[in-house]
């Protein structure tokens, strides 16, 4: 199993690698149990230095023309295809992610997103320079904000720090990211290649440590000016009232429950097809993944019939083998945690047509994993918690619906707002749902392909602002109007609201 750098010791401030002062950390592979690495989680102190280092960077690295930043990234995304490889190694191993996803999805998306940002940081946009009123030039100046304060979770460790770092640096702001302490590794390595490709010490830096101890710190801390968080609902309130404390802006990407809706003249194969997809992408473990599929009565049956052969067909297990179609839990309190609301449901009455096994059983040849198997479940009502709240396993709830008003009203009878996807030949039911979804994004006949020119967030209970695409920079960049006279003139007519008697009568 592949071990990480031995140069990194739980942080990486100012250009180098930082060992931290608070208590050491295992990063285990949830496949098997093994240590992956041991590094020292950080403190608050530690914290207060890496920002203290951003701030410093900051006052260069905001005045840096946007073709030098430009230059910066294009070279990373080059360090990053040489060293792709690696990276899928290192983040196979943290997670638990099947050789296959990382080769394919994560790892060719992350590189393809700093492609994305190392172009669009030389196009800032805004209204042209003009009179609006006589006598007065208007111009508008997209500034940096200052240090950035981040908070990435731990189901797309390197996408979730690409989505953060990124935004922000090619804006001319400096960052402390805090990845999740249980998937750093590839965070880490993220950050000493910023620093290898050239950019100046303190624009990019990376801590490990704690929700409570780390998280809360850099949130807090007096000379962060924004923070941007990715994560559960609940801990996305209590960064926002922290944040709040210091009238910070902030950006939140929180939970997902992503409704499935078939109408009833669905492509019905396509639609088995996507919804087997949409829900076990990354074990389930996507906040935009197919959670709850809502089928038209007509073709409910033959829905259910088809996922379940499909679910009963996907490999579990290592994921170095390409045979392995999706691997563990990001650990085995998640995997617990995931049985949980399957056992709930199935004791109100729920049936589970497939998978649902007790998390004692292993797939073949697999031990100490923290694994479960693809899990169909019906017979759930729509106030069940099973379909209420986000669950991020590999599990899928399947209820009926009778008329296309029920089925987009029960999609948005959640507090959710993140993601959703529509199945219909009908231009006029796609047109409806587009319009009538409340959620940050809706795929017509399809469910979860993200781009990187396309922006990514959601509607209530999923947070505001968004990720990706040139709309991210509006996160990270705030708006300054420059007015300048053009007459030269000492007396203004406006002036005679203040000064009467200075003007003659007309």
């Amino acid at each position: 199993m592949h071990t990480l750098d031995s140069r990194f010791e739980g942080s990486w401030i100012n250009g180098s690698s930082f060992a931290g002062n608070g208590d050491p950390w295992e990063v285990i592979n949830p496949a098997d149990s093994s240590v992956v690495a041991t590094l020292t989680l950080a403190t608050p102190a530690d914290v207060a230095y890496a920002v203290e280092s951003a701030h410093m960077a900051f006052q260069t690295w905001s005045r840096t023309v946007p073709a030098e930043r430009s230059a910066l990234l294009h070279a990373l995304a080059r360090r990053l295809e040489e060293r792709a490889e690696e990276y899928v190694l290192v983040e196979s191993a943290q997670t638990g992610k099947p050789f296959r996803l990382c080769r394919e999805f994560d790892i060719p998306g992350s590189i393809d997103n700093v492609s994305y940002f190392a172009g669009i940081a030389r196009n800032a946009e805004g209204k042209a320079s003009t009179e609006w009123v006589s006598n007065i030039n208007s111009s508008i100046r997209r500034e940096p904000i200052g240090v950035i304060g981040s908070i990435a979770p731990w189901n797309y460790p390197l996408q979730m720090a690409m989505w953060k770092v990124l935004p922000a640096i090619a804006a001319g702001n400096t960052i402390v990211l805090k990845p999740a302490e249980l998937t750093p590794l590839t965070a880490l390595m993220l950050a000493q290649d910023c620093t290898h490709v050239g950019f100046p010490d303190g624009v990019v830096n990376v801590v490990t440590g704690s929700g409570p101890l780390a998280g809360e710190a850099l949130v807090s801390h007096p000379e962060v000016a924004m923070v941007s968080f990715t994560g559960s609902t609940k801990v996305g309130k209590r960064v926002m009232e922290l944040a709040t404390a210091g009238i910070k802006r902030v950006h939140l990407e929180l939970g997902g429950k992503a409704p499935f809706i078939v109408f009833a003249d669905a492509n019905l194969e396509a639609a088995i097809h996507g919804a087997v997809a949409g829900s076990l992408i990354n074990s389930g473990q996507d906040c935009t993944a197919a959670t709850r599929a809502y089928v038209h009565e007509s073709l409910f049956a033959d829905f259910v019939t088809g996922v379940n052969e499909l679910f009963a067909q996907i490999c579990v297990g290592d994921p170095q083998l390409d045979s392995t179609d999706i691997g563990p839990l990001v650990s085995i309190a998640q995997r617990d945690r995931v049985h949980g609301f399957v056992e709930r449901a199935r004791s109100q009455g729920a049936t589970v047509h497939v998978g649902g096994e007790s998390p004692s059983e292993k797939p073949d040849g697999v031990e100490g994993g923290a694994f479960y198997p693809p899990t169909l479940l019906t017979g759930v009502g729509q106030h069940w918690e099973i379909v209420q709240e986000e669950i991020f396993g590999p599990v899928l709830v399947v209820l009926p619906f009778n008329s296309i008003e029920e089925g987009l009203a029960l999609a948005n009878d959640t507090p959710y707002g993140l993601a959703a996807s529509a199945w219909t030949q009908s231009v006029v039911i796609s047109e409806r749902a587009q319009r009538e979804i409340n959620a940050g994004t809706v795929w017509i006949n399809d469910h979860i392909p993200i781009m990187s020119e396309m922006p990514h967030g959601g509607f209530g209970g999923s947070g505001f602002g968004k990720d990706m695409s040139t709309y991210s920079l509006e996160e990270y960049t705030r708006i300054k109007h420059v007015a300048v006279d053009v007459t030269g003139e000492v007396k203004k007519d406006w002036h005679r609201t203040i000064f009467r008697d200075n003007f003659p009568e007309a």
